[in-house]
């Protein structure tokens, strides 16, 4: 009895460090874009890596709106690093329709993405809303 209870525990501790969630996933708000629009982005393990899809998207009053970009997804193949840094992902930028390279760094409940086209890069910092 006492094996088999070694092997349940054994499962459990398993089990619970196999399904522990990256600490990057859950539900972040965007800062504005160029149309002055926000959104909710779903940040999630999409096998090693994170991928991001647009939840929803709201104008400057907090009011939700329909775009075309809404259950698109943002990026894609982010890889954990290691110390809340994230890097060999891709980025697609809606308002300019491009790809770019992409790299997230997390700290507490603040998320850096930044996609690099070339030699230029820009950014956005998000806020986690769960």
């Amino acid at each position: 009895m006492t094996r088999l209870a070694a092997f349940v525990a054994l499962g459990i501790f398993t089990g619970t460090a196999a399904i522990a969630a990256d600490p990057a996933t859950g539900l972040w708000r965007t800062e504005p874009d160029r149309k002055d629009l926000t959104s909710l982005i779903r940040v999630s393990e999409c096998g090693a890596a994170l991928c991001g899809t647009i939840e929803k998207a709201f104008n400057p009053r907090g009011e939700e709106v329909t775009t075309p970009n809404v259950g698109k997804r943002l990026f894609w193949d982010l890889k954990p690093q290691g110390d809340g840094a994230y890097a060999d992902g891709t980025v697609y930028v809606p308002l300019m329709d491009v790809t770019a390279t992409a790299k997230a760094e997390l700290s507490g409940d603040k998320l850096k993405v930044t996609g690099c086209k070339g030699p230029v890069c820009d950014g956005q910092v998000w806020t986690r809303v769960q």
